[in-house]
């Protein structure tokens, strides 16, 4: 079974959830920017959250299905059409052989995740599918999709997991069939809420007034930004005194200051240690919404306990749980 690429979209990458246990090595973990919305489009079809999706960024590719699968779109709305008709998001939808998958506008968010059952069949990379595009490996030989591609898929479940889009495909003759319910994220693409983050391990190295305005103005993110770290504009966040530090370990989410002042926070392709001093790091349970930001739009900071964050983290498993308990009660009723 096969996908073939019409268009490759502004960048569309196999991504999975990371590949961890390398960075000893200087091998960056990469994997989707936005786990949540990775998780649930694999939950959706019936894929292992660890499978890898198809992370699509700003403007989608267009994919002709070569036999008839079962997919599901989870994050961003890059106005996502087949036959001329919008697809939903946040649920299982069945598509025939011969269907073409566009999308258009993008209306909200940077990135939309396509799971498709059976996943993607990409040899392993140190235990990862996830594509590290500045070292040229993994994925889909180690790079972004290009015109005339043809990705190959696995063995699907489709007709165990959902019979009745089948009945409704054949009954209909639709473009496409999909349930009448839907998947809502528990945090919207593009909510204006502050992002919570973690005082970080030289937080009291800057002074009181750096702290002040880290937390109480907005910062912009600039044009230079991608999936290594994005590099925000604002206030100028001076330390109390020079510093000078030994490379440490960083992680998804982590905050460094250079001394221009302006704060990167690093992301998925993030190198695995830094020299600059780490003013705080971003909540997991945040990391989806920012994973969605684009330039030049502003965010704001707010800081939480690390407790409260580990307790924030727990919630959101729990809120993982309760969907994949009512998806699979749906599929006996879809």
């Amino acid at each position: 079974m096969t996908l073939q690429v019409f268009k490759p979209g502004a960048l569309s990458t196999l991504q999975d959830l990371g590949r961890y246990g390398y960075q000893r090595y200087g091998v960056p973990v990469s994997g989707v920017m936005d786990e949540w919305s990775h998780r649930l489009a694999n939950l959706l079809v019936g894929n292992a959250e660890s499978e890898a999706t198809l992370e699509c960024t700003l403007t989608g590719p267009s994919l002709g299905f070569g036999r008839t699968h079962l997919i599901a779109l989870c994050g961003a709305d890059l106005s996502p059409t087949i036959g001329g008709v919008a697809v939903p998001q946040g649920r299982p939808v069945l598509v025939p052989a011969g269907a073409r998958l566009d999308f258009g506008e993008r209306k909200s968010g940077a990135r939309v995740y396509l799971g498709i059952s059976g996943g993607f069949l990409a040899a392993p990379v140190m235990q990862s599918k996830s594509t590290f595009l500045r070292g040229g490996f993994g994925g889909f030989e180690g790079r972004a999709l290009r015109k005339a591609d043809v990705l190959d898929i696995g063995a699907s479940h489709a007709q165990r997991l959902y019979p009745q889009l089948h009945q409704l495909l054949d009954a209909r003759g639709t473009p496409f069939a999909a349930p009448a319910w839907s998947v809502i994220p528990p945090a919207a693409i593009g909510s204006p809420q502050p992002l919570r983050v973690v005082a970080g391990s030289q937080w009291n190295a800057f002074g009181k007034e750096a702290q002040s305005l880290f937390c109480n103005t907005p910062f912009r993110i600039t044009p230079q930004s991608d999936r290594m770290g994005y590099r925000l504009e604002g206030a100028h966040l001076a330390l109390r005194k020079p510093l000078e530090m030994i490379s440490e370990a960083v992680a998804f989410g982590t905050i460094q200051v250079p001394p221009d002042g302006n704060p990167i926070i690093l992301m998925a392709d993030r190198q695995t240690t830094g020299g600059y001093p780490k003013i705080a790091d971003v909540a997991s349970v945040d990391l989806p919404l920012l994973a969605q930001m684009v330039a030049p739009e502003r965010l704001c900071f707010s800081v939480i306990s690390l407790e409260a964050a580990q307790q924030l983290r727990h919630e959101r498993e729990q809120e993982l749980q309760r969907l994949r308990d009512s998806i699979n009660q749906l599929k006996q009723v879809t």
